[in-house]
């Protein structure tokens, strides 16, 4: 699959097949961690102009999501990034990112900090971030240390 087809929008969540991703990724959360340890934001908490949300569209599908979320004047947040598991490995979650990150330099933050899962299943997502130029630090805004947690930080 080619990154050129790929059409990264800004999203209201108003259509089925986004809404869709993000209850399949809430869904797997839950599966994954305790609820205490489930972080990623639902479409209403999506909706607060605090966050920008994207969809990632394919052939008319929607591949993924994501959403970057302004934390203060300087900091920002990536939230619900999931990339739909028909799409996993074409490039869309790397798309994504880039596309959050120019976002956040463009809107002058100087870092973006995430939370992403500590089990194996997360592997690819610390690894695609960490490649990206994350690094893994502490607990960040109202975050608390936790097993099930690994946090990280990119300065722009």
């Amino acid at each position: 699959m080619e990154i050129e087809k790929m059409e990264i929008r800004e999203d209201d969540l108003s259509g089925a097949e986004t809404r869709g991703l993000i209850a399949r990724h809430l869904a797997d959360m839950r599966e994954t961690s305790p609820e205490e340890s489930c972080h990623a934001l639902d479409a209403d908490a999506l909706q607060d102009p605090s966050v920008t949300f994207w969809s990632v569209w394919i052939d008319g599908r929607v591949a993924g999501i994501g959403a970057l979320k302004r934390l203060d004047a300087v900091n920002g947040e990536v939230k619900s990034m999931r990339v739909d598991d028909a799409f996993r490995g074409s490039g869309v979650g790397r798309a994504l990112v880039r596309h959050i990150l120019t976002t956040a330099r463009g809107h002058g933050l100087r870092a973006i900090w995430l939370e992403t899962g500590a089990q194996p299943g997360f592997a690819a997502a610390r690894g695609l971030y960490a490649s990206e130029g994350f690094v893994e630090c502490g607990p960040f805004a109202s975050y608390r240390e936790d097993p099930h947690s690994v946090f990280m930080r990119l300065d722009l």
